[in-house]
């Protein structure tokens, strides 16, 4: 009691001091006021008179920003130190009031409540933490370095990742310009001394620039797997794969490499994953992995892969990726052998004008009716023209011309024989000129 009467004295004591300083409008002597009050509080370890004195203090009238400031910087170094969960939490509530609305003290409240987030994370209520992250838009602080905004809305994307809210996460990504991690870091060390807005230093905890980079196409790959878009999983990956960190360390690079083309086969046909395809099997590295780069060669080449063959060669190689990385999901195998059916079709379309269900459903190792809706699947993507006469069993490849077109080819043709006419015409005029004056001489 006699320590809880000195502590109430001294205290008394130092806010008639802080009063005088505040009127007087000194900024130096209010400041050492407000945090001497807190540092008496916290070495007598009193953490309701310190929750208190932060209320009290804050709202006295005419309080100077530069102390509010001082008050909650000295008071979160202290909530490392709190004996228990419940008076830590007791005390960032304390500073999160006293700091809302506070625009000079943002930054300060941004960090209060990611480390709530945080306990609130370890008790096991995820979406408690998700909504309290959520309330923080840290893209609008200016003073707030560039790595810790990028490390604070990646945060906010895992814990919507968590709770499996794959629409806010995909929506608090778009917050993050892949751009940024391109971004060269020396250069922008130099930028501040230009205008009065000082950009604060992030913590020591904050990842660089390239380990952020990883964490966001990590977390990336988590939104893409939920829709099972394997290109851009597979893009994702591509973008790990650059970072020079993951590059020169095969034990790192080659389960990545390994992750590249398995989603490029898994990814449906189009320019893109065409484009990937033919820049994977021009890197230097694939050859470290001859079995996955065979596989490659495989769809690139304009032959029909045997489904049968395929599977038994990767079998082996397919689960255990799904095994290791648990990222290939339980609809990957149905979906690999729905790629090679489609490249198959491709294959065919390539080769014949006009074939037979039957024969079609032979190349494809397939009964007629499985031949017939996948290729119907495939007319209806718009991945392929072609017509099917149902009652002749017959599958035509090639587009019906209207009259425009058929007009416009033959004037083409005759355009192009006129010009082999004329070309010939000048040859004879040519050699006819050369042997006249052979002649005269």
């Amino acid at each position: 009691m006699a320590n809880t009467g000195n502590l109430d004295a001294a205290i008394e004591q130092l806010l008639n001091v802080e009063k005088q300083m505040r009127l007087a409008g000194d900024v130096a002597g209010t400041r050492k006021a407000v945090t001497d009050i807190l540092q008496l509080c916290f070495d007598a370890r009193a953490w309701k008179t310190l929750n208190d004195q932060i209320v009290v203090l804050s709202k006295r009238r005419g309080q100077l920003k530069q102390a509010v400031t001082a008050m909650v910087q000295q008071a979160m170094q202290y909530i490392d130190e709190t004996p228990d969960v419940e008076t830590r939490i007791e005390l960032i509530k304390t500073l999160n009031s006293v700091s809302a609305g506070k625009i000079y003290v943002e930054i300060e409240r941004a960090r209060l409540i990611k480390k709530l987030a945080k306990i609130k994370e370890e008790q096991g209520l995820i979406a408690e933490a998700a909504d309290l992250m959520q309330e923080i838009a840290v893209e609008t602080f200016g003073a707030m370095a560039k790595t810790e905004k990028i490390a604070f809305i990646l945060e906010q994307v895992r814990l919507c990742l968590d709770r499996q809210d794959y629409v806010r996460a995909q929506i608090l990504s778009r917050k993050i310009s892949p751009r940024v991690f391109d971004a060269d870091i020396s250069k922008e060390k130099k930028k501040p001394k230009e205008g009065d807005n000082v950009v604060e230093e992030p913590p020591a905890d904050i990842p660089s620039l390239l380990e952020l980079k990883q964490i966001y196409y990590e977390l990336m790959i988590r939104y893409y797997s939920h829709n099972n878009d394997y290109l851009e999983i597979c893009r994702c990956y591509k973008s790990i794969y650059e970072i020079p960190s993951v590059k020169e360390d095969p034990v790192k690079w080659i389960p990545i490499l390994r992750k590249i083309c398995w989603y490029l086969v898994l990814s449906p046909y189009d320019p893109m994953q065409s484009s990937l395809l033919n820049s994977t099997l021009e890197d230097k590295n694939l050859s470290e992995i001859p079995n996955f780069k065979l596989l490659l060669k495989q769809l690139v080449t304009m032959e029909v892969i045997q489904w049968t063959t395929l599977w038994d060669t990767y079998k082996s190689d397919f689960e255990n990726e799904k095994a290791l990385g648990k990222s290939l999901g339980e609809k990957a195998a149905e979906d690999l052998r729905q790629r090679i059916i489609e490249h198959n079709i491709l294959v065919v379309s390539k080769y014949y004008a006009r074939i037979t269900l039957k024969r079609l459903a032979e190349l494809l190792c397939l009964s007629v009716q499985e031949a017939e809706k996948h290729l119907s699947d495939m007319v209806v993507s718009k991945a392929l023209v072609s017509k099917i006469d149902r009652p002749m069993g017959i599958v035509c490849f090639q587009t019906a011309k209207d009259s425009n077109d058929i007009l416009n080819s033959w004037a083409a043709n005759l355009e192009k024989l006129l010009d082999l006419v004329e070309k010939s015409c000048h040859q004879i005029h040519k050699e006819t000129m050369v042997h006249k004056a052979a002649l005269k001489v």
